[in-house]
């Protein structure tokens, strides 16, 4: 937990960058009589789905970035740990944000179709099993939002003939 709460972090001190990364430009005469201007603007309101097995952690990877965009967001994490993204937006709520920029959602599959198919939501963010990656994806998808699907994820480990062994079993243990 101490982990993910680090990682957690480190992701909400690099969004802090992103005002600046994410401003326009233009460029004047790219070609003859030709000046190019970009834009960049919000998405609306962004949905994270988010797994069981690092509540903590994975919210992070999307939450403050959506943010510091310009993006509403809502976070709906496991049914099976609830408890971890309510005490995440116990600390939220002492940041004072304006009413509706972060929300928590509970629930199921029922909540879960509810975000994809709700026409307020533009996108989605999911991390869990492939087999719920690609229902996510094609159920978003077929509602025109945007969506990013990160299913079956495996760490592999290397251990190179030098490690120590017990070390490295505890490590790679703890790791999964």
């Amino acid at each position: 937990s101490r982990g993910e709460m680090r990682r957690a972090v480190e992701n909400v001190e690099m969004a802090c960058a992103a005002p600046a990364m994410t401003q326009g430009y233009n460029s004047e005469d790219i070609a003859a009589g030709i000046d190019e201007i970009m834009v960049r603007q919000p998405v609306g309101v962004c949905a994270i789905i988010a797994p069981f097995n690092f509540p903590g952690m994975i919210p992070f990877w999307f939450l403050p970035y959506a943010i510091a965009c310009g993006n509403t967001v809502v976070v709906k994490p496991s049914e099976r740990v609830p408890v971890t993204m309510q005490k995440v937006f116990e600390l939220l709520d002492r940041l004072k944000l304006p009413a509706g920029v972060v929300n928590l959602v509970n629930g199921g599959r029922d909540v879960v179709n509810a975000i994809l198919d709700s026409r307020v939501i533009r996108a989605v963010s999911f991390v869990g099993s492939s087999a719920t990656a690609q229902y996510v994806y094609a159920r978003g998808a077929a509602a025109g939002k945007r969506v990013q699907c990160q299913g079956g994820a495996k760490n592999p480990v290397v251990v190179l003939p030098d490690a120590d062994l017990n070390s490295a079993s505890e490590i790679v243990a703890d790791s999964a």
